[in-house]
Parts: C-alpha cells; sequence; structure tokens
C-alpha cells in the first residue's frame, strides 16, 4: 500500500510537470511547420535525445528486457541489430538526411520523398502516407498496451481502463503544441529512461548479492542464465528451428547450421528498420538546425544508445535471477518487477515513472507524425491560412488517438514485441530500402520508389497473415524484397523526365 500510494504522488507530479512544460513549449507554435517539424529548428542536444526516447519507448523499457528474461543470452543478437541500426543511422544518414530535408523544404518524411522525386511526387504522398498511418495505429497501439501493462502491474488496474488513462495523458500536450512540445518533452523523459537503465542493473546487482541463495533464483545474471538452461545460457541453443526443418531436411548438420543462420539473421534483422525506415526517427534528423548541431546529436545518440541497450538487457537477467524463468505471468512486466523489488518506493516510483515516459514519448511522437503525414499529405491544404491549417492537425491528431486506442482494445496479440516487429517490417525495411537508394544512388527515380513502397507493403503482409513469418522473419524478407524491387525497376521502368531534373 506504501507502494501504491508513493507512486501515485511520483506519477501525478511528474505528469502535472511535463503537461506544463508540453503546453508551454506549444504556446511557440504559430503554423503548421512549427507543428510539424518544430520549424526545422531543433538543437542538436534536442534532437538526439527525442529520437532516442522516441525510438526506445516500450520496446526497450518493456519488449526486449522481456525478451532477455524469456529467452536468455539469445536475445543478444536483437540487441546487436539494434545498435548496429542506430548507430549506423547516426553516423551515415542524420547528417545527409538533415540536409536533403533542408534543400527541398521537406516539412514531413514522405513530403521530402515526394519532393526528392518529383515525377511521381503525388502518388508517393498518398502510399507513403496512407502506409505510415496504418502500420502507426499498431504502433500507437502498442504503446498503449504497454502503459496498461505496467499501470496493471503496479495497481492491479484494469489494463483497458489503464490504457484509457494513458491516452488522456498524452493527447491535451500533444494536440496543442505538436512536434515542438513533443521533442522538449522527450528530452525529459530521454533523461529519466537513460538514468533507470543505468540505476536498475547497478542496483540489482547489489540486490542478488546481498540477498540469501534461497531467497532468489540465483545469486548472478550468468548463474541464473546458467540455472535456467542451456537453451538460456547460449548464443545458439534457444534458438527454435523446428519450422525450418521440413524446408531444410531432417537432421542433417547443414540443414541444422543453415536453420539457425536464418534464424540468427531474423533476430539481427531489426537492423534493417533503422536505417532511414522509421519516419518518427528521420524527422527528427531532418529537423536538426545546422551540420554543427548534427554532429553533437549524432555523439549523443550513439553513447545513449550503447548504455541503453546494454541496461535493458541486463535488467532481463537481473529479472530471471530473481523471479527464475517461470515466475512471472508476463515476461514484459519484468522491467516494473525488477524496479519494485530492489528499490524502496519513492525510488522505483520516479524510475517506474520512467517506464511510462518512455512510452508516453512514442506515442505522441507517432500520433504527431501520423497527424501531419495525413493532413499535410492526404488532404486539401489553404495555402493562405496557417491558423486553419494548425486547427486540421490538432483535430486529426486526437481523431487518431482514439483510433489507435480502438486498435489496442481489439489487437489480435498484447505483446508489444510482436507489435513493433510487425510495424518494423512494413514500414522500417520497407522505407529504409527507399531512403538509402534514394540517399546513395542517383540513378533510383520515383517510379521505382513507389514500386518499391506498394510491394514492400503488401509482401509484409502477406508474408505475416500466411504464416511464414514464423519460418523467416518478415524484417528480413521485405528488406530483401523492397531491395529486389527498387533495384530491378530503376533498370526496367524508364524514368520520367522533369523540369527539376
Amino acid at each position: 500500500m506504501e507502494l501504491q500510494s508513493t507512486l501515485v504522488v511520483i506519477m501525478i507530479l511528474y505528469f502535472s510537470g511535463i503537461l506544463f512544460w508540453g503546453f508551454y513549449q506549444g504556446k511557440k507554435v504559430k503554423s503548421g511547420a512549427d507543428f510539424s517539424i518544430a520549424g526545422r529548428k531543433l538543437p542538436g542536444w534536442v534532437a538526439a535525445l527525442s529520437e532516442r526516447a522516441t525510438g526506445e519507448s516500450s520496446w526497450a523499457l518493456l519488449g526486449l528486457p522481456g525478451a532477455a528474461y524469456a529467452t536468455g543470452l539469445l536475445e543478444v543478437w536483437t540487441a546487436i541489430g539494434c545498435v548496429m541500426g542506430i548507430l549506423v543511422a547516426w553516423i551515415f544518414l542524420a547528417g545527409r538526411l538533415r540536409d536533403e530535408a533542408a534543400r527541398y523544404q521537406a516539412v514531413t518524411f514522405t513530403d521530402f520523398l515526394a519532393k526528392r522525386h518529383g515525377e511521381v511526387g503525388k502518388w508517393i504522398r498518398i502510399s507513403g502516407s496512407l502506409t505510415i498511418v496504418f502500420f502507426f495505429f499498431f504502433y500507437v497501439g502498442a504503446q498503449f498496451i504497454g502503459g496498461g501493462k505496467t499501470l496493471n502491474n503496479l495497481f492491479g488496474m484494469d489494463q483497458d481502463w489503464a490504457m484509457l488513462l494513458i491516452v488522456l495523458l498524452v493527447i491535451p500536450y500533444t494536440i496543442y503544441g505538436g512536434f515542438r512540445s513533443v521533442t522538449y518533452t522527450d528530452v525529459i523523459q530521454a533523461i529519466l529512461m537513460i538514468v533507470t537503465l543505468i540505476v536498475a542493473p547497478i542496483a540489482g546487482i547489489f540486490y542478488l548479492r546481498s540477498h540469501k541463495q534461497e531467497e532468489l533464483f540465483a545469486s548472478s545474471m550468468s548463474e541464473a542464465l546458467e540455472k535456467a538452461g542451456s537453451t538460456y545460457s547460449s548464443l545458439t541453443e534457444g534458438l527454435d528451428t523446428s519450422a525450418l526443418q521440413p524446408l531444410l531436411g531432417d537432421g542433417a548438420n547443414l540443414a541444422s547450421g543453415l536453420a539457425t543462420g536464418i534464424v540468427i539473421a531474423g533476430a539481427f534483422s531489426w537492423f534493417f528498420g533503422y536505417l532511414g525506415g522509421q519516419p518518427q526517427l528521420t524527422t527528427r534528423f531532418m529537423a536538426i538546425k545546422s551540420k554543427k548541431d548534427a554532429r553533437i546529436a549524432r555523439n549523443i545518440g550513439v553513447i545513449w544508445t550503447v548504455i541503453a541497450y546494454t541496461g535493458a538487457l541486463c535488467v532481463g537477467y537481473i529479472g530471471l535471477a530473481i523471479f527464475g524463468p517461470q515466475g512471472l505471468t508476463d515476461q514484459e512486466t519484468v522491467m516494473p518487477s525488477v524496479l519494485t523489488t530492489v528499490f524502496p518506493p519513492i525510488i522505483s516510483g520516479i524510475l517506474i515513472t520512467g517506464v511510462l515516459a518512455a512510452i508516453i514519448s512514442t506515442a505522441n511522437s507517432l500520433l504527431i507524425l501520423s497527424a501531419t503525414e495525413f493532413s499535410e499529405n492526404l488532404m486539401p491544404r489553404s495555402a493562405n491560412s496557417n491558423n486553419g491549417n494548425l486547427r486540421s492537425s490538432r483535430l486529426i491528431t486526437g481523431i487518431m488517438s482514439l483510433i489507435a486506442l480502438a486498435v489496442a482494445y481489439w489487437s489480435p496479440s498484447d505483446l508489444i514485441y510482436t507489435i513493433v516487429s510487425f510495424v518494423w517490417a512494413g514500414i522500417g525495411s520497407t522505407f529504409s530500402v527507399v531512403i538509402l537508394l534514394t540517399l546513395f544512388w542517383k540513378r533510383y527515380h520515383g517510379k521505382a520508389a513507389l514500386w518499391t513502397i506498394i510491394i514492400g507493403v503488401i509482401f509484409t503482409l502477406v508474408w505475416m497473415g500466411s504464416g511464414w513469418d514464423q519460418v523467416i522473419t518478415s524484417r528480413l524478407m521485405t528488406f530483401i524484397v523492397a531491395l529486389a524491387v527498387g533495384i530491378s525497376t530503376t533498370f526496367l521502368i524508364q524514368k520520367k523526365q522533369t523540369n527539376n531534373e
């Protein structure tokens, strides 16, 4: 009871502060461009922390620790893929995307692609925006599910009502202040998230060492992995390759090795979604104020990422040591469960607020991006009315929040890991190909980009709907198929010349 009371007080104070800060920043929003991309004036440190808070969300604080708790060392491959993708994005793509967006005066993700490939810009706007809006309903829904799980775990609150409460916390300042409010509140959220991911593993290690063996499943992370079984303590032995055996033959070493390689590649395949294909992250690159700020953002983003992913895995393994492999009914509650176990109420309250902060920072970022994509690219715009455009962006943000909540209620899966993987394939793997070819291959043209988007999305839906995703993940297959389509259509379809080229 003491813990719950403390948590309630801390969360009320924290979210009251966040709402105030969000509304304060929202007062500086005067136009649709301010609402959608903060006038392209984000300082580097703000862009970096906002991008990291948006990118990690319930995925890094609930999904990844939960997967580490449930599968052991196997989840290291996922972490490696994510970290490598983020590093490549910040080191090689962020500065170039910032310069290209400024050159074309793009205010949204698809606005950049449409202006860059002007010969079919209209159709890229339509197909790209519809794709983003569709998949982001599921992505935002995953954040609401994550918030619902956290509140249910802490207070026993019904998950459906808890999700509604999360929506009520997200909507007000998101609607009012748009991208600017979201990015500046993200800074606070990112700091709290990284503090949580640093402090929790350190405190967890001390907790394991200071308690008797009989009170725990294991006295260290390494011992927990060993005791849980060989599938937990090996980087490859925990792989489920049974679905591949009918295709590769019975019991042959070659078949087994190939199956193992395919599954490892699938875990690593989170890498591909970070290569410019996540619009909510790419718009942070586009909004950076200057080249100097882009370099500052790169350094902050890289350091934050390495620390955060190391901490997330450690929390999962510490949870395994405390609770054992069967100790939690929902693997994705391992983070709040560890925090409430190893810390006194006031400290765990502050750190658990960091979990909700991650969820909210991503939810509002996704809502803003979806709303601006819809309002800027799918609705008629008034050339002479910034206020009218701003009002429509705010209205659409509110409506999309409610639709995403409905998707969360009726989602076929409440496992955050599964939902995010679906979005990662449909958007991340598809648009990463489009961004990479657009930035680094001059011959790549608009018609090829349009076909890449269409085929990539259709392939993801068909592949996952057929059940083949259980054999080879669509994150990997969609990237391969989209890349093949992008390259082949560049050669096979003639580029339409425009006056701008």
